[in-house]
């Protein structure tokens, strides 16, 4: 197995808390340690670091805690940058920041014309995008996209609040394998990626519901929530290596590696 050296977008947990409840993880009422939150967020970048990835940063926001959950921030394929527009107006703000940051690394921007949630809810699959739907990303959106990126778009229909976006219920190890929880998707969406991905690896419920599909995979290495032992230990079967990282506190406000990281696909350098 070929890892593949990415270009990756960050932002630190400046300013994390957890004020409101948009996702079944949430819940205002259970303390939060924000200093943890960034020690927690500080191992996982260095541990892309250590594999060789070039992470770049964006500047927190005060007054928006969710901005940490930077997959949320767009889509970044071959040089093009679709935005986003959220579901919820807690988060409504991330967008116009992460746009600029977009603009101002040179990628060609294109903007929504109905709830996006980027990459939480997008994820390149070899030469489909699979396009989450059912709790934040309109179907709608799902026709932009294939226009704007011209690779054809599936849509996988969500059927588990606690899976909310595509990218805690699925996560695209390389080209031809993917990893998820088949019961977080409708009877169809599980037929069609039997269809696409007749190897892939299937998580249990125990595994997902630590995040552990929320996972950043270089096609050799996968970033994975260190709780996630059972699945952690088929991605070796299959001749992964995986690297387990802490990221509970974050958790509690429904994010893992992949909610905490956008690939950036093509564009110059930022500034």
């Amino acid at each position: 197995m070929d890892a593949t050296s990415q270009r990756l977008l960050m932002c630190r947990p400046t300013y994390f808390a957890v004020d409101y409840a948009i996702n079944p993880w949430m819940d205002p009422t259970a303390p939060v340690d924000p200093a943890l939150a960034i020690r927690q967020w500080e191992q996982l970048r260095q541990t892309y670091r250590d594999l060789g990835h070039t992470v770049e940063e964006i500047t927190p926001v005060p007054g928006l805690p969710d901005m940490v959950f930077a997959a949320n921030g767009g889509t970044v394929i071959d040089g093009k940058a679709m935005a986003v527009q959220f579901r919820d107006p807690q988060r409504a703000d991330e967008a116009p920041a992460y746009r600029a940051w977009f603009e101002d690394a040179g990628f060609e921007m294109y903007d929504p014309k109905h709830v996006n949630e980027g990459e939480g809810d997008v994820l390149l699959a070899g030469d489909h995008l699979l396009a989450g739907t059912g709790f934040r990303t309109a179907h709608a959106s799902h026709a932009q996209l294939q226009e704007v990126f011209g690779y054809p778009v599936i849509t996988m229909q969500l059927v588990d609040p606690r899976f909310y976006h595509l990218d805690t219920a699925l996560t695209v190890l390389d080209e031809q394998t993917v990893a998820y929880l088949p019961e977080a998707f409708s009877p169809g969406s599980q037929a069609v990626l039997r269809r696409l991905f007749p190897d892939a690896v299937h998580a249990t419920m125990a595994d997902a519901e630590v995040l552990g599909l929320n996972a950043v995979s270089d096609g050799r290495h996968v970033v994975l929530p260190a709780q996630a032992t059972d699945l952690a230990a088929k991605l070796r079967d299959r001749g992964y290596e995986t690297i387990g990282v802490d990221l509970s506190e974050l958790r509690k406000a429904g994010g893992g590696p992949k909610c905490c990281t956008l690939r950036l696909r093509q564009g110059k350098a930022s500034k």
